[in-house]
């Protein structure tokens, strides 16, 4: 998958179009420093933009391969383009997410994208790893290297706020300890 020319493709015509997004997954994490290998990109997307976002996928070449009322997969035939995948963004707290987005450099800063704040990008982590166990050694290593990394610019308590929400406050004391800066 060339994630360039894809990234490239999408941005121009998610920006023509007014399309609400911003980076998450692997990609995301890169844009924060903490470079980690994909294989495909994730993006969080106003639900309400999801009939453009389809028009732009079919228009490159893409098949939405699976679609809920949470999620849409786009698959390209073409090796070159790869995967592409949509959350949608419709209840409170992920709209939020959004509005919060800033702007982050990928591709060695060639790039300018809206990509997820580290705290909201933690919070889908957690909510993956609370969501799904076999995600856990994955998706903690992507948190302890955002803390890591992070640390001192984190805001601790927005962060506890979505360990909090899925039960997982012994997690975040132990990660809070360890990577804290107080």
């Amino acid at each position: 998958m060339d994630f360039k020319l894809v990234i490239e493709k999408l941005l121009t015509s998610f920006n023509e179009q007014g399309v609400h997004y911003a980076l998450i997954g692997g990609m995301a994490l890169g844009a924060w420093g903490v470079p980690r290998g994909t294989v495909d990109i994730d993006f969080l997307v106003n639900r309400d933009d999801m009939e453009k976002v389809d028009a732009i996928m079919q228009k490159l070449g893409y098949e939405c391969k699976y679609k809920t009322e949470n999620v849409s997969q786009y698959l390209s035939p073409l090796n070159i383009f790869g995967e592409v995948d949509f959350l949608h963004a419709f209840r409170s707290p992920s709209l939020s997410m959004l509005q919060r987005a800033v702007d982050g450099g990928i591709f060695n800063g060639s790039i300018t994208i809206k990509v997820l704040k580290v705290e909201d990008l933690i919070g889908f982590k957690v909510q993956a790893m609370a969501n799904d166990e076999s995600r856990k050694p994955v998706d903690l290593a992507d948190i302890e290297s955002l803390m890591s990394e992070h640390k001192s610019r984190i805001d601790w308590s927005v962060v506890e706020e979505y360990f909090v929400l899925f039960g997982l406050d012994e997690l975040f004391n132990e990660l809070r300890g360890k990577y804290g800066n107080d």
